[in-house]
């Protein structure tokens, strides 16, 4: 009954498999800590811990139908010669909503309505869970695919959501609070979904982008900005103690 304790296939695939779907879940992370942002502070860790939740047995749930999520593939009709599926439905109707959301954010960012509204208007406990559960079924498509193309044991691909989903939980609330905290991060990380809505969309097409640009992208951008704010503290605290010395 034990024996795959000692199989070193299948923990090679374990570690493998969790590995792809943390890797594929930071964009995930990144839209969760976007759209939590405007819910009451009180309820906003229950909204992310919540939502991760019930996402996870969404996507226990697309693993366990694998027949199903098979024929998402199968061509429904064609448009211009362009075989079209149920999953290009899905990835271009998430990308269009994912350029909406990161349109309608910087709008609001740099129009200053928060300011204005006085902190702007809270979002709807449900509504952002709502949100949160679409958005992870076009996210999780490509991460499910990947786990069944990868291994037929599904255990084994259960295990690796289920802990890949643990780490986001972990990762989401410190995530949530530094973009909350630095608005120039928001901004990035609204450009970031604004990409990952161009890919989806592409995708949907049959151009595929190779998420491999999309990550050095994030990480190269990230690593800017994490200079320029350790830089911009390091003039702050030169300046307060020029000013504490006159």
């Amino acid at each position: 009954m034990f024996d795959w304790i000692a199989d070193p296939n299948i923990w090679a695939s374990l570690l493998t498999l969790t590995f792809l779907e943390i890797v594929l879940g930071i964009d995930n992370i990144i839209f969760l800590s976007i759209i939590t942002e405007r819910v009451a502070e009180n309820r906003r860790i229950l909204a992310q811990r919540l939502g991760l939740g019930l996402a996870l047995f969404g996507r226990v749930a697309l693993l366990a139908g694998l027949v199903w999520l098979t024929r998402l593939t199968a061509p429904l009709f064609e448009v211009f010669s362009l075989e079209v599926s149920w999953r290009d439905i899905i990835l271009m109707a998430g990308g269009l909503f994912l350029l909406a959301k990161a349109t309608s954010e910087i709008h609001h960012s740099v129009e200053g309505a928060e300011a204005q509204a006085g902190g702007g208007k809270a979002a709807s406990f449900a509504v952002a869970i709502v949100q949160i559960l679409a958005i992870d079924l076009v996210f999780s498509l490509d991460s499910v695919i990947t786990a069944v193309g990868m291994t037929d044991n599904l255990p084994i691909m259960v295990a690796a959501v289920v802990i890949a989903i643990g780490v986001m939980m972990f990762a989401a609330t410190p995530i949530s609070n530094f973009i909350r905290h630095h608005p120039t991060t928001k901004m990035l990380a609204l450009a970031f979904l604004l990409l990952i809505g161009v890919a989806l969309v592409a995708d949907a097409l049959h151009f595929h982008v190779p998420r491999g640009y999309l990550y050095f992208a994030i990480a190269f951008s990230l690593l800017v900005e994490l200079l320029n704010l350790a830089a911009f503290r390091r003039r702050k605290k030169a300046a307060e103690g020029k000013a504490a010395a006159d």
